[in-house]
């Protein structure tokens, strides 16, 4: 059997890299790596594939960044002899960026089945270009893997063949258990001068959030405030601190304890994360992984994709005004320990069932 693997930003990193793992205790598939080169920056792929372990890129496509517009085709151009020369039996698409759904069009183009790893996650935002993104990839897939129950919802009101669609687990939460214990050794507090629980840790990239001078100032300063309580930790996405410069608002904050440090290796940040007495993002993949290390959770927007961080995890939607980021951090700060629950089959083995999926679809 033979599978095409599209990964092309930093998100795709931990979810591809169980795969290919398992990939290896399956002789008869013959598993082709491609890189998109939508990230490109070694901060932001380079270190992750020496880190975790993933094998060289069979093709790195090249693309670089560009308008949302302008990369999906590119990648569309580049990909399409990919698939013509290799000829796979499936192409498999992980995520939502701009590669997963770009390399998903080309296969069904040509013929080829697509399975999309992550299926099924809605935020009900369509000004997000994620959601755009994982509503297409879902329509033209044939294989679609869930990570959560409100994906196995979602599939089915939307007219999903059942056959198609298989509850496996979540391949980030394979990569986050296989590493926890080589991240645990990671001198990255002692090298930023923090002590275990008596720190937070904040990302932020969404177009929404970092993109309107405005509501990136609301934010700063609103964790400026609870940065005077709790020191915050805020490793800074490209994108961000172009804005932050950009806007004037790069020194704001660094009074009150907000501490910008360069883009981390999957390891360091993990390590930060499962330490820290809190965590405030925009991302969804954080979301999950804060489940799993049951360390709380402040999402800065006001809708997730992964309802069931909120269900049985110890995340909050808090969205971007001041006055609800300041209450939920009273909150976190008020409350024990967390007590939230493990998802179902988040238990470090999607990889494997996802194999075992594929092995019999052909």
């Amino acid at each position: 059997m033979r599978i095409i693997n599209v990964c092309g930003a930093r998100p795709n990193f931990m979810k591809i890299a169980p795969l290919m793992e398992a990939y290896r205790r399956h002789p008869s598939i013959q598993p082709l790596l491609v890189h998109t080169g939508q990230h490109y920056d070694a901060r932001m792929s380079e270190q992750f594939f020496d880190e975790l372990g993933i094998p060289r890129p069979d093709v790195n496509l090249g693309v670089g960044s560009g308008s949302p517009t302008w990369q999906t085709a590119e990648i569309m151009l580049r990909f399409e002899p990919i698939v013509a020369e290799h000829r796979p039996d499936i192409v498999l698409v992980v995520g939502d960026v701009n590669s997963t759904v770009a390399c998903a069009l080309v296969a069904v183009r040509m013929g080829v089945r697509v399975a999309h790893v992550e299926a099924g996650l809605r935020s009900f935002d369509r000004t997000m270009p994620e959601e755009i993104n994982r509503l297409l990839t879902d329509a033209i897939s044939d294989l679609l893997f869930v990570t959560e129950p409100s994906g196995l919802a979602n599939l089915k009101r939307e007219g999903v063949a059942p056959e198609k669609v298989h509850f496996v687990g979540n391949v980030m939460i394979d990569t986050l258990l296989r590493n926890l214990e080589r991240a645990r050794s990671r001198p990255i507090l002692a090298d930023l001068g923090l002590v275990p629980r008596r720190y937070a840790v904040l990302t932020l990239h969404r177009p929404a959030n970092v993109d309107d001078p405005t509501t990136l100032g609301r934010l700063i300063e609103a964790l400026g405030e609870i940065g005077r309580e709790l020191p915050i930790i805020f490793p800074v996405h490209p994108r961000t601190r172009r804005n932050l410069e950009q806007f004037g608002l790069a020194g704001a904050g660094a009074e009150r304890g907000l501490r910008l440090v360069e883009p981390l290796g999957y390891l360091d940040f993990l390590r930060l994360m499962a330490e820290a007495r809190l965590v405030l993002t925009d991302s969804g993949g954080i979301q999950e992984e804060t489940t799993i290390l049951k360390v709380p959770c402040l999402t800065l927007r006001e809708n997730t994709e992964r309802p069931v961080t909120v269900d049985v995890g110890c995340n909050q939607l808090v969205g971007t005004d001041p006055a609800r980021i300041e209450a939920a951090f009273r909150r976190v700060m008020a409350a024990p320990e967390s007590t939230s629950r493990t998802p179902d089959l988040w238990d470090g083995h999607a990889a494997d069932r996802i194999v075992d999926v594929l092995r019999k679809s052909v």
